[in-house]
């Protein structure tokens, strides 16, 4: 099976047809079924799409993703093509119009082959929030794939499309990534245009690959990245060439200290993060433990922001516009009150009425207010720490994929993305990378973060990391 784009043009150039690439994924998809990874495949569109892809390499007109097979979270608008965020909300919804990040790989002949399972409106940390039932681990079918986007990373480690889209508001590419052994790419907040994604916190989402190299992270983040007219949040600094790769120089690299000290931790972890620090050390860099002392408090202010934001966002989905409508209402407020409630799975309400909580008379200043003067203390250590490094360095998950419903209490829940929300309340890019293999045979992934659109040095040094550790 095709791993990775440079996998399937080394097929194209031996003869392959973008089509007969199509058909060995389809082929795949209905073999694994049981992974729960594909809500729906595209078999018709994606054929038709091969086909004019195949079209466009005879006559030499074809783009750099010629062949490229993408599955979509399905959280992402493709025209024509059903969305749903997993939810039972937006039953029978049909996107009329493509995101700019998916419209970005269209327009290089990418081909999208389907949509792929998530948390319900992506909030979960393990994809057993979905409507349509769990996410298996391609790797280990009692574990979970980890979440939000669950369904990309499994459909990425199993091989059933080339790379995968998620989105990232608190850990949702990089923890699965972790599960799964794949590369989970969060670029900075603004990189790439949220248009077209069904948000569930504005000012933390931000849409990232899925990939089995990191080649394929540079290549994608590459041709998405750029202002965007339908996005004011996104940047119009210009974008690098990410898939150069060069060596970097001597580097000062920061680790944080309090990262060692979470409770539950895995000690393989640890001691993978040790050895790194310790080939670090050897190969001349510098390599200094820092304290970051605001670590405990990252996860309450994250959920305090994020609930209060999807209150705000998800308030759209009444019944009444479009999606799913209770048959058992009458009147306009019983419309309402029953479509939401049957409409939306617990754990998207317990976050609607944490976020209307925080927000409402009385509790705006106790809460929301003060988890923003406390993303705001974040934001400034972060930024100080970067100020001296060039590299923040902690894992990406405390320890490996977790069994399925073993996790059953919220709060614990919320904990697995202890190391992996700091990014996104800062703003920051990050990467998980496929580095640890524990003893129980599951991999685990370590994290690099780098300055606000530093990107490319962020790839320079995983480049360099990879071929150091491996």
């Amino acid at each position: 099976m095709y791993k990775s784009f440079a996998e399937v043009k080394s097929a194209l150039s031996s003869g392959e047809s973008v089509l007969g690439i199509v058909e060995a994924y389809l082929k795949e998809i209905h073999a694994q079924e049981d992974l729960n990874a594909f809500l729906e495949v595209f078999e018709e569109s994606v054929r038709k799409n091969a086909q004019i892809v195949d079209e466009k390499r005879k006559n030499g007109t074809a783009g750099k993703l010629a062949g490229m097979v993408i599955g979509l979270k399905d959280n992402f608008c493709y025209a024509g093509h059903k969305v749903s965020a997993s939810s039972k909300i937006l039953e029978g919804f049909e996107s009329l119009y493509t995101g700019t990040a998916v419209q970005r790989l269209l327009d290089e002949d990418a081909v999208i082959i389907g949509r792929l399972n998530c948390d319900e409106f992506a909030m979960g940390s393990s994809n057993e929030n979905s409507a349509f039932g769990p996410v298996l681990n391609p790797l280990d079918k009692t574990k979970v794939p980890g979440g939000s986007s669950g369904g990309s990373a499994a459909a990425v480690a199993a091989g059933l499309c080339t790379v995968a889209l998620g989105s990232d508001t608190g850990g949702s590419i990089r923890q699965p990534a972790s599960f799964t052994g794949t590369y989970g790419l969060k670029p900075s907040y603004g990189r790439i245009s949220r248009y077209g994604l069904i948000a569930y916190a504005s000012s933390f989402d931000q849409i990232g690959p899925f990939t089995n190299t990191l080649e394929d992270s540079a290549l994608l983040l590459e041709i998405m990245s750029g202002a965007d007219e339908f996005d004011s949040t996104c940047s119009s600094k210009p974008v690098e060439k990410y898939t150069e790769f060069v060596q970097p120089a001597k580097l000062k690299i920061a680790v944080i200290k309090e990262s060692f000290d979470v409770e539950g931790i895995d000690k393989e972890v640890i001691q993978k993060m040790e050895e790194i620090i310790d080939q670090l050390k050897k190969d001349g860099h510098e390599v200094e433990k820092v304290s970051f002392p605001y670590l405990e408090f990252m996860v309450p202010a994250y959920y305090v922001l994020t609930t209060a934001e999807a209150s705000s966002n998800l308030s759209r989905f009444d019944g009444v516009h479009f999606g799913y409508r209770s048959k058992d209402a009458q009147g306009v407020e019983q419309t309402y009150k029953k479509s939401r409630s049957e409409g939306f799975g617990p754990e998207v309400k317990r976050r609607i009425m944490a976020g209307t909580f925080v927000l409402s008379h009385g509790y705006y200043d106790a809460y929301y207010t003060k988890g923003q003067k406390v993303r705001r203390v974040l934001r400034n250590k972060t930024d100080e720490i970067l100020s001296t490094f060039d590299i923040i360095l902690l894992p990406t998950t405390p320890a490996t994929a977790f069994g399925l419903n073993d996790v059953k209490d919220p709060i614990q829940m919320y904990l697995q993305d202890i190391f992996t929300v700091h990014s996104n309340l800062t703003g920051n890019p990050s990467i998980s990378l496929p580095l640890g293999t524990h003893s129980n045979g599951l991999p685990f992934g370590i994290q690099v973060m780098a300055n606000h659109f530093e990107e490319k040095k962020m790839f320079n040094f995983s480049s360099y990391l990879e071929s150091c550790v491996k």
